[in-house]
């Protein structure tokens, strides 16, 4: 690569892929850029087709995301983003498998952060709040920047995403996002708020033990009904199915007129490297089965 005459740029690289005409062609996308998302339509509109880990293109302005998939619908192309909630989980394709097969959906409910669950259940009185995010962030489960999962605008994009999937047109400002940490700490820099965060322990632990002396849990839960979203953190007692959820682990419950009674349940690891990369081969894969 040093010694190439070649400078390396998203817009080369495209025409390249356009350039070979190789058919069933596609682009991968494992990135997080809202400038690599930026270039789906001409990939679409070239017959490529796109799988991507990157939730940039699907949660963006609702008139682009229909004009992307009403793209590769024109072009006989793919364009898959199962990865984009719950990571490897069969989130995407079990929803669109009842929708085209004539089912409505009527609720969701959801806990969608692996980052979010790991805390509250990790959480405790030999453990503080701050400590807690200290352990997300140092086994990998957070961003390098705690604050944007804490913010829940990461769950506030899957929960958009699997609204529009299940018919639905909103835009991410409709969704309501119930902060469970006051909104200071969420200005200035990652500095401040690691030296800050330590403040809320004791406000935390109090809330807790009331938590706990009522046998309930906390759950960072997504919830789409009626055509309004909302995330933010909830009390669940042993009844419910999201009591029990381990770990880092996500669990979405589809309410349809056919599951109606007893919701469908999606359960298991929603993040993590390995699973991940293979929900995106899943995906690889189904485009070359067209």
């Amino acid at each position: 690569l040093d010694n190439s005459e070649k400078v390396s740029s998203l817009q080369g690289f495209a025409n390249e892929i356009k350039a070979m005409n190789i058919y069933n062609s596609v682009f991968v996308d494992c990135t997080a850029s809202d400038v690599v998302a930026s270039i789906y339509k001409e990939l679409l509109q070239s017959n490529i087709s796109i799988v991507t880990a990157n939730k940039a293109a699907a949660s963006s302005e609702y008139e682009n995301y229909a004009e992307i998939k009403k793209t590769a619908k024109q072009k006989g192309v793919k364009f898959l983003f199962e990865t984009n909630v719950g990571a490897g989980l069969p989130i995407i394709n079990t929803l669109n498998d009842l929708v085209n097969s004539g089912d409505k959906i009527l609720k969701i409910e959801a806990v969608l952060s692996g980052t979010l669950n790991f805390i509250f259940n990790t959480i405790s009185a030999d453990i503080p709040l701050g400590r807690t995010i200290k352990m997300a962030k140092e086994l990998g489960y957070s961003e390098p920047d705690p604050r944007i999962d804490l913010s829940g605008v990461d769950v506030a994009r899957k929960i958009l995403i699997l609204a529009r999937e299940s018919g639905y047109r909103i835009e991410m400002d409709e969704i309501v996002i119930h902060r469970f940490i006051p909104d200071s700490f969420f200005t200035g820099s990652a500095d401040d708020f690691w030296k800050n965060i330590s403040k809320l322990d004791n406000e935390f632990e109090q809330k807790r033990k009331k938590v706990a002396a009522e046998n309930k849990k906390w759950r960072f839960v997504a919830r789409f009904e009626n055509g309004i979203a909302e995330v933010g953190l909830q009390e669940v007692d042993a009844k419910h199915p999201f009591y029990d959820l381990e770990g880092s682990n996500n669990l979405v419950m589809y309410t349809t007129e056919r599951y109606n009674q007893f919701p469908m349940l999606i359960k298991g690891y929603g993040a993590g490297a390995s699973v991940t990369a293979a929900g995106v081969f899943a995906d690889l894969i189904r485009v070359s089965n067209i």
